[in-house]
Protein backbone atom coordinates (compact mmCIF):
# COMPACT_ATOMS: atom_id res chain seq x y z
CA UNK A 1 0.00 0.00 0.00
CA UNK A 2 1.26 3.53 -1.24
CA UNK A 3 2.08 5.74 2.20
CA UNK A 4 0.12 9.09 2.35
CA UNK A 5 2.32 11.69 1.29
CA UNK A 6 1.71 15.32 3.46
CA UNK A 7 2.10 18.39 2.70
CA UNK A 8 5.77 19.34 4.54
CA UNK A 9 4.28 22.06 7.00
CA UNK A 10 1.46 19.16 7.59
CA UNK A 11 3.93 16.91 7.91
CA UNK A 12 6.38 18.69 10.55
CA UNK A 13 3.31 18.97 12.85
CA UNK A 14 2.40 15.66 12.17
CA UNK A 15 6.05 14.61 13.83
CA UNK A 16 5.76 17.30 16.76
CA UNK A 17 8.70 19.26 15.55
CA UNK A 18 6.48 22.56 15.08
CA UNK A 19 2.94 23.70 16.58
CA UNK A 20 -0.10 24.36 14.07
CA UNK A 21 0.69 28.28 15.18
CA UNK A 22 4.40 28.01 14.50
CA UNK A 23 3.17 26.37 10.54
CA UNK A 24 0.42 29.33 10.49
CA UNK A 25 3.24 31.82 10.88
CA UNK A 26 5.45 30.50 8.82
CA UNK A 27 2.36 30.54 5.43
CA UNK A 28 1.67 33.86 5.93
CA UNK A 29 5.60 34.94 5.86
CA UNK A 30 5.77 32.33 2.53
CA UNK A 31 3.07 34.70 1.22
CA UNK A 32 4.94 37.95 1.83
CA UNK A 33 8.15 36.51 0.79
CA UNK A 34 7.92 33.61 -1.61
CA UNK A 35 10.76 31.65 0.15
CA UNK A 36 10.04 27.82 0.29
CA UNK A 37 8.23 26.49 3.16
CA UNK A 38 11.43 24.90 4.82
CA UNK A 39 13.62 27.38 3.96
CA UNK A 40 11.10 29.41 6.26
CA UNK A 41 11.16 27.49 8.92
CA UNK A 42 15.27 27.06 8.94
CA UNK A 43 15.15 31.21 8.96
CA UNK A 44 12.30 31.57 11.61
CA UNK A 45 14.02 28.89 14.40
CA UNK A 46 11.02 26.70 13.70
CA UNK A 47 12.74 23.72 13.14
CA UNK A 48 16.86 22.48 12.25
CA UNK A 49 18.32 22.17 8.98
CA UNK A 50 18.74 18.27 9.37
CA UNK A 51 14.55 18.11 10.64
CA UNK A 52 13.92 19.44 7.43
CA UNK A 53 15.92 17.51 5.13
CA UNK A 54 15.16 14.38 6.67
CA UNK A 55 11.58 15.30 6.83
CA UNK A 56 11.84 16.20 2.70
CA UNK A 57 13.85 13.06 2.10
CA UNK A 58 10.34 10.93 3.98
CA UNK A 59 8.37 12.80 1.65
CA UNK A 60 10.02 12.43 -0.96
CA UNK A 61 11.38 8.71 -1.01
CA UNK A 62 14.55 9.94 -1.31
CA UNK A 63 17.83 9.43 0.33
CA UNK A 64 19.06 12.35 2.04
CA UNK A 65 22.90 13.23 2.58
CA UNK A 66 24.49 14.69 6.05
CA UNK A 67 27.39 17.01 4.87
CA UNK A 68 28.40 17.67 8.65
CA UNK A 69 30.55 14.36 8.20
CA UNK A 70 31.38 13.13 4.84
CA UNK A 71 34.38 11.78 3.69
CA UNK A 72 34.61 13.85 0.05
CA UNK A 73 36.06 12.00 -2.80
CA UNK A 74 38.40 14.29 -5.06
CA UNK A 75 37.43 13.37 -8.15
CA UNK A 76 34.30 13.71 -7.96
CA UNK A 77 34.98 17.53 -6.89
CA UNK A 78 37.27 17.65 -10.59
CA UNK A 79 33.84 16.73 -12.33
CA UNK A 80 31.68 19.87 -11.24
CA UNK A 81 33.74 22.77 -11.01
CA UNK A 82 32.96 25.28 -8.28
CA UNK A 83 30.66 28.12 -9.92
CA UNK A 84 28.17 25.24 -11.71
CA UNK A 85 28.12 23.91 -7.98
CA UNK A 86 27.32 27.09 -5.86
CA UNK A 87 24.98 28.27 -8.62
CA UNK A 88 22.74 25.05 -8.85
CA UNK A 89 23.08 24.20 -4.91
CA UNK A 90 24.55 21.09 -5.88
CA UNK A 91 27.85 19.28 -4.25
CA UNK A 92 29.49 16.10 -5.68
CA UNK A 93 29.91 13.45 -2.84
CA UNK A 94 31.45 10.52 -4.92
CA UNK A 95 32.14 9.31 -8.19
CA UNK A 96 32.15 5.33 -8.80
CA UNK A 97 34.85 4.52 -11.43
CA UNK A 98 33.26 0.76 -11.55
CA UNK A 99 29.55 2.03 -11.29
CA UNK A 100 30.25 4.67 -13.75
CA UNK A 101 28.11 7.01 -11.28
CA UNK A 102 28.64 10.39 -9.53
CA UNK A 103 26.24 11.15 -6.05
CA UNK A 104 25.22 14.39 -5.94
CA UNK A 105 23.99 16.36 -2.69
CA UNK A 106 21.17 18.44 -3.99
CA UNK A 107 18.82 21.13 -1.93
CA UNK A 108 15.97 20.40 -4.43
CA UNK A 109 16.42 17.02 -6.28
CA UNK A 110 13.84 17.89 -9.34
CA UNK A 111 15.34 20.51 -10.25
CA UNK A 112 15.50 19.58 -13.85
CA UNK A 113 17.85 22.68 -14.90
CA UNK A 114 20.86 21.90 -12.38
CA UNK A 115 20.60 17.89 -13.35
CA UNK A 116 20.64 18.50 -16.80
CA UNK A 117 23.85 21.13 -16.19
CA UNK A 118 25.73 18.90 -14.45
CA UNK A 119 24.87 16.03 -16.93
CA UNK A 120 25.85 17.92 -19.98
CA UNK A 121 29.29 18.33 -18.21
CA UNK A 122 29.32 14.40 -17.74
CA UNK A 123 30.62 11.25 -20.11
CA UNK A 124 27.57 9.92 -21.54
CA UNK A 125 27.79 6.58 -19.76
CA UNK A 126 28.20 8.37 -16.36
CA UNK A 127 24.34 8.37 -13.86
CA UNK A 128 23.70 11.41 -11.51
CA UNK A 129 22.42 10.06 -8.51
CA UNK A 130 21.03 12.68 -6.76
CA UNK A 131 20.77 12.81 -2.73
CA UNK A 132 18.85 15.24 -0.72
CA UNK A 133 20.79 17.79 1.42
CA UNK A 134 20.14 20.99 3.15
CA UNK A 135 20.94 24.27 1.37
CA UNK A 136 22.87 25.57 3.55
CA UNK A 137 24.93 22.55 4.58
CA UNK A 138 25.59 22.62 0.59
CA UNK A 139 26.88 26.31 0.55
CA UNK A 140 29.28 25.15 3.31
CA UNK A 141 30.91 22.10 2.20
CA UNK A 142 31.38 24.22 -1.14
CA UNK A 143 33.74 26.47 1.06
CA UNK A 144 34.91 23.63 2.87
CA UNK A 145 36.19 21.84 0.57
CA UNK A 146 36.31 23.64 -2.62
CA UNK A 147 39.90 25.16 -3.62
CA UNK A 148 41.41 22.57 -1.28
CA UNK A 149 44.05 19.93 -2.76
CA UNK A 150 42.04 16.53 -1.85
CA UNK A 151 43.81 13.93 -3.87
CA UNK A 152 46.48 11.90 -1.87
CA UNK A 153 49.31 12.85 -4.55
CA UNK A 154 48.08 16.58 -4.43
CA UNK A 155 48.55 16.70 -0.81
CA UNK A 156 51.69 14.86 -0.34
CA UNK A 157 53.22 17.47 -3.19
CA UNK A 158 51.37 20.32 -0.89
CA UNK A 159 53.45 18.62 2.25
CA UNK A 160 56.79 18.74 1.05
CA UNK A 161 57.17 22.15 -1.13
CA UNK A 162 54.52 24.22 1.00
CA UNK A 163 53.06 25.52 -2.26
CA UNK A 164 49.58 26.96 -1.19
CA UNK A 165 48.35 30.56 -0.44
CA UNK A 166 46.02 29.89 2.41
CA UNK A 167 45.25 33.70 1.72
CA UNK A 168 43.53 33.16 -1.32
CA UNK A 169 40.97 30.28 0.00
CA UNK A 170 37.65 30.52 1.69
CA UNK A 171 37.94 31.10 5.54
CA UNK A 172 37.42 27.80 6.98
CA UNK A 173 38.34 25.71 10.14
CA UNK A 174 42.07 26.41 10.94
CA UNK A 175 41.75 22.12 11.46
CA UNK A 176 40.78 21.63 7.62
CA UNK A 177 43.69 23.96 6.60
CA UNK A 178 46.56 21.54 7.71
CA UNK A 179 47.11 19.08 4.77
CA UNK A 180 47.81 16.23 7.16
CA UNK A 181 43.75 16.34 8.56
CA UNK A 182 42.98 15.89 4.47
CA UNK A 183 45.58 13.39 3.77
CA UNK A 184 44.24 11.25 6.75
CA UNK A 185 40.69 12.00 5.31
CA UNK A 186 42.31 11.05 1.87
CA UNK A 187 43.63 7.61 2.46
CA UNK A 188 40.32 6.81 4.49
CA UNK A 189 38.17 7.54 1.52
CA UNK A 190 40.28 6.48 -0.83
CA UNK A 191 40.90 2.72 1.14
CA UNK A 192 36.54 2.61 1.69
CA UNK A 193 36.00 3.68 -2.66
CA UNK A 194 38.43 0.78 -3.44
CA UNK A 195 36.67 -1.73 -1.03
CA UNK A 196 39.27 -2.28 1.36
CA UNK A 197 38.68 -3.79 4.56
CA UNK A 198 41.61 -3.24 6.37
CA UNK A 199 43.87 -0.35 6.40
CA UNK A 200 47.70 -0.86 7.86
CA UNK A 201 49.62 1.97 8.86
CA UNK A 202 53.14 0.07 9.81
CA UNK A 203 56.31 2.73 10.45
CA UNK A 204 59.68 1.09 9.68
CA UNK A 205 63.21 2.31 10.55
CA UNK A 206 63.29 5.05 7.81
CA UNK A 207 59.57 5.34 6.03
CA UNK A 208 55.92 4.71 6.54
CA UNK A 209 54.23 1.63 4.69
CA UNK A 210 50.41 2.17 3.81
CA UNK A 211 48.89 -1.06 3.15
CA UNK A 212 45.17 -2.41 1.98
CA UNK A 213 43.64 -5.66 2.21
CA UNK A 214 41.43 -5.91 -0.95
CA UNK A 215 39.38 -8.92 -1.38
CA UNK A 216 41.58 -10.25 1.51
CA UNK A 217 45.03 -9.73 0.19
CA UNK A 218 47.56 -7.32 1.35
CA UNK A 219 48.14 -4.83 -1.11
CA UNK A 220 51.17 -1.91 -0.67
CA UNK A 221 49.58 1.90 -1.56
CA UNK A 222 51.77 4.55 -0.27
CA UNK A 223 55.44 4.57 1.09
CA UNK A 224 55.92 7.96 2.80
CA UNK A 225 58.58 9.68 4.59
CA UNK A 226 58.94 8.40 8.86
CA UNK A 227 58.94 12.09 9.43
CA UNK A 228 55.10 12.39 8.36
CA UNK A 229 54.25 9.34 10.80
CA UNK A 230 54.12 11.15 14.48
CA UNK A 231 51.39 13.83 13.20
CA UNK A 232 49.73 11.07 11.14
CA UNK A 233 49.19 9.34 14.31
CA UNK A 234 47.91 11.45 16.51
CA UNK A 235 44.95 12.51 14.11
CA UNK A 236 44.48 8.89 13.90
CA UNK A 237 44.10 8.68 17.83
CA UNK A 238 42.31 12.44 18.22
CA UNK A 239 39.51 10.91 15.87
CA UNK A 240 38.97 7.30 17.26
CA UNK A 241 39.55 9.36 21.06
CA UNK A 242 42.20 7.75 22.02
CA UNK A 243 44.87 8.98 24.40
CA UNK A 244 47.64 10.99 21.86
CA UNK A 245 49.94 11.00 24.87
CA UNK A 246 49.84 7.13 25.22
CA UNK A 247 52.56 5.36 23.21
CA UNK A 248 53.67 2.44 25.12
CA UNK A 249 50.30 0.64 25.45
CA UNK A 250 47.98 -1.01 22.82
CA UNK A 251 44.85 1.30 22.52
CA UNK A 252 41.49 0.79 20.80
CA UNK A 253 39.40 3.00 19.51
CA UNK A 254 36.54 3.74 16.78
CA UNK A 255 35.91 6.00 13.83
CA UNK A 256 32.56 7.00 12.26
CA UNK A 257 32.21 8.41 8.58
CA UNK A 258 29.68 9.30 5.62
CA UNK A 259 30.80 8.37 2.70
CA UNK A 260 27.69 9.24 0.31
CA UNK A 261 25.15 8.99 2.22
CA UNK A 262 25.95 5.85 4.28
CA UNK A 263 27.77 5.34 7.61
CA UNK A 264 30.77 3.51 7.63
CA UNK A 265 32.93 2.62 10.99
CA UNK A 266 36.53 2.28 11.46
CA UNK A 267 37.64 -0.03 14.63
CA UNK A 268 40.88 0.89 15.24
CA UNK A 269 43.58 -0.91 17.32
CA UNK A 270 47.47 0.73 17.96
CA UNK A 271 50.24 -1.79 18.73
CA UNK A 272 53.69 -0.34 19.93
CA UNK A 273 56.47 -1.74 18.05
CA UNK A 274 60.33 -1.27 17.76
CA UNK A 275 59.83 1.29 14.91
CA UNK A 276 57.06 3.31 16.44
CA UNK A 277 53.46 2.93 16.91
CA UNK A 278 51.60 0.48 14.17
CA UNK A 279 47.77 1.06 13.60
CA UNK A 280 45.34 -0.67 11.65
CA UNK A 281 41.61 0.06 11.17
CA UNK A 282 39.15 -2.14 10.11
CA UNK A 283 36.59 -1.12 7.55
CA UNK A 284 33.24 -1.91 8.90
CA UNK A 285 30.90 -1.10 6.15
CA UNK A 286 27.05 -1.49 6.96
CA UNK A 287 25.94 -1.46 3.25
CA UNK A 288 28.37 -4.42 2.44
CA UNK A 289 27.93 -5.94 5.85
CA UNK A 290 24.32 -7.49 6.03
CA UNK A 291 24.16 -9.87 2.59
CA UNK A 292 20.49 -11.24 1.91
CA UNK A 293 20.60 -15.39 2.79
CA UNK A 294 19.96 -15.46 -0.92
CA UNK A 295 22.86 -13.82 -1.66
CA UNK A 296 25.55 -16.06 0.22
CA UNK A 297 26.36 -18.16 -3.43
CA UNK A 298 25.11 -21.44 -2.02
CA UNK A 299 23.67 -23.67 -4.64
CA UNK A 300 19.97 -24.27 -4.41
CA UNK A 301 20.21 -27.43 -2.69
CA UNK A 302 22.56 -25.90 0.10
CA UNK A 303 20.26 -23.18 0.41
CA UNK A 304 17.06 -25.20 1.56
CA UNK A 305 19.46 -27.40 3.54
CA UNK A 306 20.56 -24.03 5.51
CA UNK A 307 16.37 -22.84 5.78
CA UNK A 308 16.21 -26.61 7.06
CA UNK A 309 18.43 -25.88 9.77
CA UNK A 310 16.81 -22.02 10.44
CA UNK A 311 14.08 -23.31 10.81
CA UNK A 312 14.61 -25.82 14.18
CA UNK A 313 12.79 -23.59 17.16
CA UNK A 314 16.16 -24.69 19.10
CA UNK A 315 19.62 -26.19 18.92
CA UNK A 316 22.48 -24.41 18.49
CA UNK A 317 24.25 -23.68 14.83
CA UNK A 318 28.34 -22.79 14.66
CA UNK A 319 29.72 -21.16 12.34
CA UNK A 320 33.49 -21.99 11.61
CA UNK A 321 37.00 -20.92 9.76
CA UNK A 322 39.43 -19.05 9.80
CA UNK A 323 40.10 -15.01 10.75
CA UNK A 324 38.95 -13.39 7.89
CA UNK A 325 36.44 -16.09 6.43
CA UNK A 326 33.51 -14.11 6.63
CA UNK A 327 31.92 -16.08 9.30
CA UNK A 328 30.23 -12.74 11.02
CA UNK A 329 28.81 -11.45 7.43
CA UNK A 330 27.39 -14.97 7.46
CA UNK A 331 25.90 -15.06 11.46
CA UNK A 332 24.60 -11.09 10.55
CA UNK A 333 22.77 -12.58 7.47
CA UNK A 334 21.26 -15.06 9.14
CA UNK A 335 19.85 -12.77 11.82
CA UNK A 336 18.71 -10.51 9.30
CA UNK A 337 16.68 -13.30 7.86
CA UNK A 338 14.94 -14.27 11.14
CA UNK A 339 14.47 -10.92 12.51
CA UNK A 340 10.97 -9.52 12.71
CA UNK A 341 8.52 -8.24 15.36
CA UNK A 342 8.00 -11.47 16.68
CA UNK A 343 10.95 -12.29 17.21
CA UNK A 344 13.73 -11.32 20.41
CA UNK A 345 17.21 -11.75 19.23
CA UNK A 346 19.84 -10.61 21.33
CA UNK A 347 23.45 -10.75 20.63
CA UNK A 348 26.62 -10.74 22.62
CA UNK A 349 29.59 -9.56 20.44
CA UNK A 350 33.41 -8.13 20.89
CA UNK A 351 32.44 -5.94 19.92
CA UNK A 352 29.45 -5.35 17.87
CA UNK A 353 30.24 -4.53 14.43
CA UNK A 354 27.10 -3.54 12.70
CA UNK A 355 23.82 -2.25 14.51
CA UNK A 356 20.78 -3.82 13.60
CA UNK A 357 17.30 -2.63 13.81
CA UNK A 358 15.37 -4.55 16.56
CA UNK A 359 17.89 -6.78 17.56
CA UNK A 360 19.52 -6.20 21.15
CA UNK A 361 23.49 -6.02 20.99
CA UNK A 362 25.60 -5.76 23.52
CA UNK A 363 29.68 -5.65 23.96
CA UNK A 364 31.75 -7.12 25.62
CA UNK A 365 33.14 -4.88 28.73
CA UNK A 366 35.87 -6.23 30.84
CA UNK A 367 35.36 -3.63 33.61
CA UNK A 368 31.77 -4.47 34.07
CA UNK A 369 33.16 -8.17 33.87
CA UNK A 370 30.83 -8.77 31.76
CA UNK A 371 32.08 -11.86 29.26
CA UNK A 372 31.04 -14.26 26.89
CA UNK A 373 29.63 -16.84 29.77
CA UNK A 374 27.86 -14.31 31.73
CA UNK A 375 26.60 -12.76 28.98
CA UNK A 376 24.81 -15.61 28.26
CA UNK A 377 23.31 -16.18 31.63
CA UNK A 378 22.44 -12.89 31.78
CA UNK A 379 20.74 -12.64 28.60
CA UNK A 380 18.66 -15.74 29.39
CA UNK A 381 16.69 -13.82 32.00
CA UNK A 382 15.62 -11.25 28.61
CA UNK A 383 12.99 -13.53 27.14
CA UNK A 384 15.47 -14.71 24.29
CA UNK A 385 14.01 -16.65 21.10
CA UNK A 386 17.40 -16.39 19.81
CA UNK A 387 20.62 -15.68 21.03
CA UNK A 388 23.81 -14.74 18.98
CA UNK A 389 27.46 -15.19 21.08
CA UNK A 390 30.10 -14.19 18.93
CA UNK A 391 32.57 -16.83 19.83
CA UNK A 392 33.13 -20.36 21.54
CA UNK A 393 36.51 -19.90 22.93
CA UNK A 394 36.56 -21.58 26.48
CA UNK A 395 34.65 -24.47 28.29
CA UNK A 396 32.13 -22.29 30.10
CA UNK A 397 31.11 -20.52 27.34
CA UNK A 398 30.54 -23.46 25.87
CA UNK A 399 28.49 -25.00 28.06
CA UNK A 400 26.50 -21.38 28.51
CA UNK A 401 26.04 -21.62 24.74
CA UNK A 402 24.61 -25.11 24.49
CA UNK A 403 22.72 -25.04 28.41
CA UNK A 404 20.88 -21.83 26.49
CA UNK A 405 20.15 -24.38 23.45
CA UNK A 406 18.46 -27.22 25.56
CA UNK A 407 16.23 -24.82 27.20
CA UNK A 408 14.19 -23.82 24.17
CA UNK A 409 16.60 -21.03 22.31
CA UNK A 410 17.85 -21.15 19.18
CA UNK A 411 22.00 -20.25 19.70
CA UNK A 412 24.32 -19.07 17.16
CA UNK A 413 27.73 -18.74 17.83
CA UNK A 414 31.12 -19.31 15.69
CA UNK A 415 34.33 -21.48 16.08
CA UNK A 416 37.87 -22.32 14.96
CA UNK A 417 38.62 -25.14 13.16
CA UNK A 418 39.40 -26.17 9.80
CA UNK A 419 35.99 -27.85 8.36
CA UNK A 420 32.50 -28.58 9.90
CA UNK A 421 32.99 -31.91 10.69
CA UNK A 422 35.65 -30.70 12.33
CA UNK A 423 33.58 -28.90 15.34
CA UNK A 424 32.75 -32.05 16.89
CA UNK A 425 36.17 -33.17 18.15
CA UNK A 426 37.03 -29.14 19.17
CA UNK A 427 34.06 -29.26 21.31
CA UNK A 428 34.95 -32.63 22.80
CA UNK A 429 38.56 -30.90 23.24
CA UNK A 430 36.69 -27.39 25.20
CA UNK A 431 35.78 -30.26 27.33
CA UNK A 432 31.56 -30.66 25.99
CA UNK A 433 30.14 -34.05 26.99
CA UNK A 434 29.06 -35.78 23.42
CA UNK A 435 25.65 -36.74 25.37
CA UNK A 436 25.07 -32.53 25.39
CA UNK A 437 26.36 -32.20 21.77
CA UNK A 438 23.92 -35.18 20.24
CA UNK A 439 20.63 -33.74 19.96
CA UNK A 440 21.07 -30.07 20.05
CA UNK A 441 23.82 -29.54 17.86
CA UNK A 442 21.52 -28.06 14.41
CA UNK A 443 24.04 -28.15 12.38
CA UNK A 444 27.90 -26.87 11.59
CA UNK A 445 28.81 -24.24 8.41
CA UNK A 446 32.34 -24.12 7.50
CA UNK A 447 33.51 -21.48 4.99
CA UNK A 448 36.27 -19.12 3.67
CA UNK A 449 35.94 -16.02 0.86
CA UNK A 450 37.79 -16.46 -2.59
CA UNK A 451 38.35 -14.03 -4.80
CA UNK A 452 35.67 -13.74 -7.79
CA UNK A 453 37.29 -12.89 -11.44
CA UNK A 454 36.54 -9.90 -12.82
CA UNK A 455 33.55 -10.18 -15.24
CA UNK A 456 35.04 -7.47 -17.87
CA UNK A 457 38.42 -9.51 -18.19
CA UNK A 458 38.81 -12.72 -17.10
CA UNK A 459 40.34 -14.74 -20.11
CA UNK A 460 38.03 -18.55 -20.39
CA UNK A 461 41.04 -21.40 -21.56
CA UNK A 462 40.50 -25.40 -22.25
CA UNK A 463 41.89 -27.22 -19.12
CA UNK A 464 45.07 -29.47 -19.24
CA UNK A 465 45.28 -32.96 -18.23
CA UNK A 466 46.57 -31.50 -14.43
CA UNK A 467 43.44 -28.81 -14.57
CA UNK A 468 41.36 -31.97 -15.27
CA UNK A 469 42.76 -34.02 -12.46
CA UNK A 470 41.49 -31.59 -9.97
CA UNK A 471 38.15 -30.55 -11.43
CA UNK A 472 37.10 -34.02 -12.40
CA UNK A 473 39.00 -36.75 -10.58
CA UNK A 474 36.65 -39.50 -11.22
CA UNK A 475 38.95 -39.84 -14.48
CA UNK A 476 36.39 -37.93 -16.78
CA UNK A 477 37.88 -36.98 -20.10
CA UNK A 478 35.37 -34.67 -21.06
CA UNK A 479 36.60 -30.99 -22.04
CA UNK A 480 35.97 -28.32 -19.30
CA UNK A 481 37.20 -24.66 -20.12
CA UNK A 482 37.71 -22.58 -17.23
CA UNK A 483 39.14 -18.52 -16.44
CA UNK A 484 42.23 -17.39 -15.58
CA UNK A 485 42.50 -14.09 -14.73
CA UNK A 486 43.83 -11.23 -16.89
CA UNK A 487 43.44 -7.79 -15.18
CA UNK A 488 42.01 -4.56 -16.77
CA UNK A 489 40.98 -1.00 -15.04
CA UNK A 490 37.88 -1.55 -14.25
CA UNK A 491 39.45 -4.08 -11.08
CA UNK A 492 42.76 -1.83 -11.05
CA UNK A 493 44.53 -4.55 -12.80
CA UNK A 494 44.29 -7.27 -10.59
CA UNK A 495 42.21 -9.57 -12.68
CA UNK A 496 39.78 -10.14 -9.39
CA UNK A 497 37.12 -7.92 -8.81
CA UNK A 498 35.09 -8.51 -5.02
CA UNK A 499 34.72 -11.85 -3.10
CA UNK A 500 32.42 -14.66 -2.29
CA UNK A 501 32.03 -17.81 0.42
CA UNK A 502 32.48 -21.46 -0.15
CA UNK A 503 30.84 -23.68 2.30
CA UNK A 504 30.29 -26.82 3.29
CA UNK A 505 26.90 -27.62 5.49
CA UNK A 506 27.11 -30.34 8.03
CA UNK A 507 23.26 -30.64 9.59
CA UNK A 508 22.48 -33.49 11.82
CA UNK A 509 20.26 -35.88 12.06
CA UNK A 510 19.21 -38.83 14.41
CA UNK A 511 21.61 -41.31 12.83
CA UNK A 512 24.40 -38.33 13.25
CA UNK A 513 23.86 -37.84 16.82
CA UNK A 514 23.71 -41.69 17.37
CA UNK A 515 27.61 -40.89 16.21
CA UNK A 516 28.11 -38.15 17.76
CA UNK A 517 27.41 -39.67 21.23
CA UNK A 518 29.34 -43.18 20.78
CA UNK A 519 32.63 -40.29 19.92
CA UNK A 520 32.50 -41.72 16.41
CA UNK A 521 35.70 -40.68 14.26
CA UNK A 522 35.55 -37.59 11.69
CA UNK A 523 35.71 -40.73 8.85
CA UNK A 524 32.51 -42.22 9.82
CA UNK A 525 30.89 -38.86 10.25
CA UNK A 526 31.66 -37.43 6.97
CA UNK A 527 30.64 -40.84 5.65
CA UNK A 528 27.65 -41.30 7.14
CA UNK A 529 27.14 -37.11 6.21
CA UNK A 530 28.20 -37.41 2.12
CA UNK A 531 25.44 -40.07 2.10
CA UNK A 532 23.08 -37.22 3.21
CA UNK A 533 24.27 -35.15 0.49
CA UNK A 534 27.27 -33.08 2.10
CA UNK A 535 29.65 -32.18 0.16
CA UNK A 536 33.02 -30.46 1.31
CA UNK A 537 34.73 -27.33 0.81
CA UNK A 538 36.72 -28.55 -1.79
CA UNK A 539 34.18 -29.48 -4.03
CA UNK A 540 31.98 -26.24 -3.23
CA UNK A 541 35.40 -24.51 -4.64
CA UNK A 542 35.01 -26.76 -7.80
CA UNK A 543 31.85 -25.79 -8.35
CA UNK A 544 32.76 -21.96 -8.55
CA UNK A 545 35.66 -22.39 -10.85
CA UNK A 546 33.43 -24.68 -13.49
CA UNK A 547 30.88 -21.55 -13.27
CA UNK A 548 33.48 -19.09 -13.93
CA UNK A 549 33.28 -17.45 -10.60
CA UNK A 550 36.56 -17.84 -9.80
CA UNK A 551 39.71 -19.41 -10.98
CA UNK A 552 41.71 -22.77 -9.92
CA UNK A 553 44.86 -20.67 -8.91
CA UNK A 554 42.16 -18.85 -6.38
CA UNK A 555 40.73 -21.81 -5.00
CA UNK A 556 44.27 -23.75 -4.14
CA UNK A 557 45.32 -20.48 -2.61
CA UNK A 558 42.38 -20.96 -0.10
CA UNK A 559 41.59 -24.67 0.22
CA UNK A 560 43.37 -27.81 0.34
CA UNK A 561 42.85 -29.87 -3.03
CA UNK A 562 45.55 -32.26 -3.03
CA UNK A 563 43.00 -35.33 -2.10
CA UNK A 564 41.53 -34.60 -5.43
CA UNK A 565 44.85 -34.74 -6.98
CA UNK A 566 45.32 -38.42 -5.75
Amino acid sequence: MERLKLPLGKLLVHKGVVGEDQLRIALLEQKRSGERLGRLFIRLGFATEATVRDALSENLDRQSADLSRIAVDAAALKLVPKEIAKRHRVFPLEFDLRLRTLTLAMSDTSNIVALDRVNAMLDRDVAVVPLLAGEAEILRAIDQYYGFELSIDGILHEIETGEIDYRSLPAVSDEYSQPLVRLIDALLADAVRRGASDIHFEPEQFFLRIRYRIDGVLRQIRSLHKTYWPAMAVRLKVMSRMNIAETRAPQDGRISLVFSARPVDFRVAAQPTTHGENIVLRILDRQKGIVPLDGLGLSGDELARLKLMLARPEGIVLVTGPTGSGKTTTLYSILNHLNNERVNIMTLEDPVEYPMAMIRQTSLNEAAKMDFANGIRSMMRQDPDVILVGEIRDAETAQMAFRAAMTGHQVYSTLHTNSAIGAIPRLLDIGILPDIMAGNIVGVIAQRLIRKLCPHCKSPFQAGDAERRLLAPNGETRDIVIHRAVGCERCDHQGYQGRTAIMELFKTDADLDELIARRATARELSGVARSRGFRPLAEDAVRRVLDGTTSLEEISRVVDLTSRAS
